[in-house]
């Protein structure tokens, strides 16, 4: 049993496909993980964030196990994994996997920009989380404010713009929901109220493939 969430940045599909993972006892992915950890990877090396080539012999090694959500949340490894995401032979290399991943029994819940799309196209359930770029702008200012930090809500707008331009943009994989993906609008719902209309979603699949 897979299931697939996809969404742009601060939607909340992240907080969503834990929960999901944890109340149905599956493995749970965070594939845009797998991306900042080839990042950091070459960035620990001192290798160059241009070089395709040597960045896909990195992704390769990635261990999937051993991905520390708190050490690659910081923000210059996340400006590295954009540089390297966009390269097809990295794209490739983290893709494969992120199949292997999705077979795990007894289930797997992913979550990314392009798991319903192209990671895994045949996955039963695939759901599309979204919300404005004004709610989750001001839902990462609220984080970082909550956290002891300070912010700008104005540059964290203009952001959240710039990630989606380049995630709808890129030529490779892009960010769209998948034809058969339930849409999830979490602009004015609460997680809990997110959660519940998830599991009715995921509920009705796994009858299905019962």
């Amino acid at each position: 049993m897979i299931i697939a969430i996809d969404g742009p940045a601060a939607a909340g599909k992240g907080t969503l496909a834990r929960r999901i993972a944890e109340e149905y006892g599956f493995h749970h992915l965070d594939t845009g993980l797998t991306y900042r950890a080839t990042a950091k990877a070459l960035l620990d090396a001192g290798l160059p964030l241009d070089d395709e080539a040597v960045a896909e012999k990195m992704a390769r090694k990635i261990d999937l196990a051993g991905l520390d959500r708190a050490v690659l949340s910081k923000h210059e490894i996340g400006e590295a994994a954009s540089k390297i995401a966009v390269m097809p032979a990295v794209r490739r290399a983290l893709v494969e996997a992120q199949r292997a991943f999705s077979r795990r029994e007894p289930g797997t819940v992913l979550d990314g920009r392009d798991i319903g799309t192209v990671v895994c196209p045949d996955a039963p359930v695939k759901i599309y989380v979204t919300a404005s770029a004004e709610v989750r702008a001001k839902r990462r200012y609220d984080e970082i404010v909550g956290t002891g930090g300070s912010a700008d809500y104005a540059a964290i707008f203009e952001d959240v713009k710039r990630r989606d331009e380049r995630d709808m943009g890129r030529t490779d994989s892009p960010l769209r929901p998948a034809e058969d993906a339930h849409l999830l609008d979490t602009s004015e719902m609460s997680i809990e109220a997110a959660f519940q209309m998830a599991k009715s979603i995921i509920d009705a699949g796994l009858s299905r493939n019962a």
